[in-house]
């Protein structure tokens, strides 16, 4: 099992910041494909940002491009994602993911999530 955790999530206004963080077990250390996906309530699980082979590669997605960084320390074994400019519209449940057979990873994709954690941003 990933026994993957997420935490971080909280309450910002528009325009601020926070970084989520995921541990989980040693098989999420040898994990080759990590990554975030989100859900907002009555939308569709929307993937967010993923990182493949420790760090070599990374995707975003369109909509948070040049606002979300997502980064691994592997001697701690947690994933991260720093997100900066939150807009209302980012306003979901983050879920930490694990191991995908496609890349980018669709949201459907991972074998393993979290709980999650609700980030909330107001106008």
């Amino acid at each position: 099992q990933m026994n993957l955790v997420e935490s971080g999530g909280g309450s910002v206004q528009a325009g601020g910041s926070l970084r989520l963080s995921c541990t989980g077990s040693q098989l999420f250390a040898s994990s080759h494909c990590m990554g975030w996906f989100r859900q907002a309530p009555g939308r569709e699980r929307e993937g967010v940002a993923a990182i493949y082979v420790g760090g070599a590669t990374s995707w975003y997605a369109d909509s948070v491009k040049g606002r979300f960084t997502i980064s691994r320390d592997n001697e701690k074994v947690i994933l991260y994602l720093q997100m900066n400019n939150l807009k209302p519209e980012d306003t979901a449940t983050y879920y930490c993911a694990a191991e995908c057979d496609r890349w980018p990873p669709p949201p459907f994709d991972y074998k393993y999530w979290g709980q999650g954690t609700q980030v909330t941003v107001s106008s």
